[in-house]
């Protein structure tokens, strides 16, 4: 048993396979939290934090892809009987820590537990402004809990102003950082996606929380 206190939760809609991995993962001294819905899942999270998630991906209500951006900061390893190779580059560039396919050894998921839980490099910390959060890691914003859907670029932008909310990014560090990233942004287009991320926070409630800074470049507004 080498659990040490740490709380796994198991979200699948598979009574069966629930009961078998809450054995499983008990017998090691895990704290097993159980979710049988998506929407189930997202309410069972507001009032606990567990420290890893075990995610089927065909689940009643919202889908495993639906509740995944939900779950920043959290290490999450996908259990699904979809074997595409698509689906699961799909799943770990967008959050997902880890994928198993279905049927799989109760060993090599204790395994992959072990890893994930074992540390590695820390997850980058949420940032916010006012009502806009975003996690670096999961490449996710949501404006008042609600997910906003931005382009790479969008976010990039984003990024690097709430990297740094006091300060004015100019317009060649803008052009220098996220064109790492992002290389179809150019002098010539980054008034539009800036112009297109104001209108898609406003929109999503957020305010108008970019200004610009005439000549220099852009700045996150005071709150």
């Amino acid at each position: 048993m080498d659990g040490q206190g740490r709380r796994i939760a198991v979200i699948d809609d598979d009574i069966y396979i629930g009961d078998m991995l809450e054995e499983v993962l008990a017998r090691e001294g895990y704290g097993v939290l159980r979710a049988y819905s998506g929407t189930e899942a997202l309410l069972l999270l507001r009032g606990q934090r567990p420290d890893l998630i075990l995610l089927d991906l065909m689940l009643p209500g919202l889908s495993g892809e639906e509740v995944l951006p939900h779950l920043a900061g959290i290490p999450v390893i996908v259990l699904s009987a979809r074997a595409d190779v698509q689906d699961k580059v799909s799943l770990l560039l967008g959050g997902a820590a880890d994928y198993l396919t279905k049927p799989f050894d109760t060993r090599e998921l204790l395994a992959r537990i072990a890893v994930q839980l074992r540390g590695g490099p820390a997850a980058p910390a949420a940032l916010r402004h006012g009502a806009v959060e975003i996690a670096p890691d999961a490449r996710s914003v949501s404006v008042n809990g609600a997910p906003a859907r931005l382009t790479r670029t969008e976010f990039a932008i984003l990024k690097l102003l709430m990297q740094n909310p006091r300060q004015v990014v100019t317009k060649s560090l803008l052009l220098e950082k996220i064109g790492e990233d992002t290389p179809d942004c150019v002098e010539s287009s980054l008034k539009v996606h800036v112009s297109n991320l104001r209108r898609k926070l406003r929109e999503a409630g957020a305010g108008d929380i970019i200004e610009s800074v005439w000549g220099i470049g852009f700045k996150l507004r005071d709150i």
